[in-house]
């Protein structure tokens, strides 16, 4: 579990390795010139320096450093600044940091078997770290390799569309908000033990992989052509049934069966039909 330290100022260690160095220097010239003890007393005095030097330890903003003592865990430091601490520690540099990681487009398969392009954008960063300094080797890979796992693992949960499940409460096309929240959970229980944690994952990319695509567009456009042509015959039928009442109410003509079968089948053609209708002049009867 991780620990946070907080060690003492280092400006009054620095104090005291600058006059340790300056004491070097100083019995250095003074044992050349009078005595080899002097020279003894400036080796002493530098060694003494590189050894408090060595607990000297500078921490940028959103920086850490994780702490051992001959193999055992000590603590980690997160505040910023200057600091001294014992110099038989040994530390770790870890940043706190939020960083992108922009997945490589994986082919993979959807839940209906359709093979699929889709690539995702993950901002995370080290929330514990004891576990990602001791529990996991090398945390930025295993993020790495988790995050694919995660991403084909979702692929393979859920429907590209609803083409082929019509009853498919979430598609990875139209699930939006709701598909990038189950990868982030998903992210978050798979990266857990290397205490990372999951800021936002947005799907970058999704598509249907290049041998299938033409084929699904096509689909697609032969599906919305259907949905189309669906409401204009909806409409058509709604218009002519106005129009069949408008004239029964109003008297402005009798039609027997023939002629509004006749009537229905021209206003149809003129209402459903692609292209502008030609109007025929008819000089005689429907019956002759």
């Amino acid at each position: 579990m991780e620990k946070v330290l907080k060690p003492m100022s280092g400006y009054l260690a620095l104090v005291f390795c600058l006059i340790l160095f300056a004491g070097a220097v100083y019995f250095f010239i003074s044992g050349v010139e009078h005595s080899i003890t002097f020279v003894i007393i400036s080796m002493l005095c530098f060694l003494l320096f590189c050894f408090f030097l060595k607990g000297l330890m500078i921490i940028q903003p959103n920086h850490s450093r994780v702490l051992n003592f001959f193999g055992k865990y000590v603590g980690t430091v997160k505040d910023n600044g200057l600091f001294f601490i014992n110099p038989l520690y040994s530390s770790q540099k870890m940043s706190l940091r939020s960083e992108n990681l922009q997945g490589q487009t994986l082919k993979v398969n959807d839940k209906m078997g359709n093979p699929i392009e889709i690539a995702v954008v993950i901002v995370w960063k080290v929330g514990d770290t004891y576990k990602a300094a001791f529990d996991v080797e090398r945390y930025s890979d295993f993020v790495r390799m988790q995050s694919e796992a995660a991403v084909r693992h979702l692929a393979m949960s859920f429907p590209y569309d609803n083409l082929e499940d019509d009853h498919a409460p979430i598609t990875l096309r139209e699930g939006g908000d709701k598909i990038n929240s189950i990868l982030e959970q998903e992210l978050t229980d798979r990266l857990f033990k290397a205490g990372i944690v999951i800021q936002e994952a947005r799907i970058s990319h999704l598509a249907y992989a290049s041998e299938i695509a033409g084929a699904m567009l096509q689909r697609q456009q032969a599906t919305a052509i259907v949905a189309a042509r669906t409401k204009i015959v909806e409409g058509a039928v709604g218009m002519v049934d106005l129009a069949l009442k408008k004239l029964s109410e109003e008297n402005i003509v009798e039609l027997d069966d023939e002629r509004k079968a006749a009537m229905v089948s021209n206003l149809m053609v003129v209402l459903c039909g692609e292209k502008a209708a030609t109007p025929i002049l008819n000089a005689g009867t429907l019956y002759n």
